[in-house]
């Protein structure tokens, strides 16, 4: 577990989760272009550089486990800030790419009470198969299920994502946007013209306007 931002007096934290390939360096790393100096951030690490060796479209019998972990790894972190004395409505998790996927599937599972989530490039998990056909909009993949527990009112998502992202279907970032907004959160959804899989301007915008946030 990595760490940035200061151990006493922080007015907010975030948990991030970085990327496939990435680094929990990497994702703190972000905190360094938006000017958030009172802002308490931890980032877990996945071994292997990795949360899951799949796709995050993969059948729930492939990326359950994984996803498992990887979620548990997110709550854990949560814990620890609010043993620093943040309160839980003034954290936030975050994450780009596979990151942003496990940010919003960690929200959705067990963000009860949470500031919210800021997922770039990214969309849920799913908590189960729905089918087994190929869906064409889901690159080949089958549908999912998304059963998740508890209410999210109030809470804010950003959610964001090319057009066309090699990772990232656009069908799923809309059918997240739906479930969470299911869920009573407030979600804005920025969707980039063109291809592309990348942290945007408008991302680093958002992250410093919510995290400039006061509860």
């Amino acid at each position: 577990m990595r760490r940035a931002g200061p151990a006493t007096g922080a007015h907010a934290g975030i948990v991030l989760a970085h990327g496939r390939g990435g680094s929990a360096e990497d994702i703190l790393g972000l905190l360094a272009h938006v000017g958030l100096p009172d802002v308490a951030a931890l980032a877990p690490e996945a071994a292997g550089r990795s949360w899951w060796p799949t796709s995050f479209l993969a059948p729930q019998a492939v990326i359950g486990p994984h996803a498992d972990r990887a979620v548990a790894a997110m709550t854990a972190a949560v814990a620890q800030l609010e043993a620093e004395g943040i309160p839980r409505s003034a954290i936030w998790l975050g994450g780009f790419s596979q990151g942003a996927c496990l940010a919003l599937e960690a929200f959705a599972r067990a963000g009860e009470g949470l500031a919210g989530v800021i997922a770039m490039s990214g969309g849920l998990v799913g908590t189960g198969d729905a089918g087994t056909t190929p869906d064409p909009a889901l690159y080949g993949h089958a549908a999912k299920r998304f059963d998740y527990p508890g209410r999210r009112d109030g809470a804010k998502v950003w959610l964001s994502v090319h057009e066309s992202d090699p990772h990232i279907p656009l069908a799923r970032v809309h059918e997240s946007a739906a479930v969470l907004a299911a869920l009573g959160a407030e979600v804005t959804t920025e969707i980039y013209p063109g291809q592309g899989h990348a942290v945007m301007r408008p991302d680093l915008e958002a992250v410093r306007f919510l995290l400039n946030r006061r509860f």
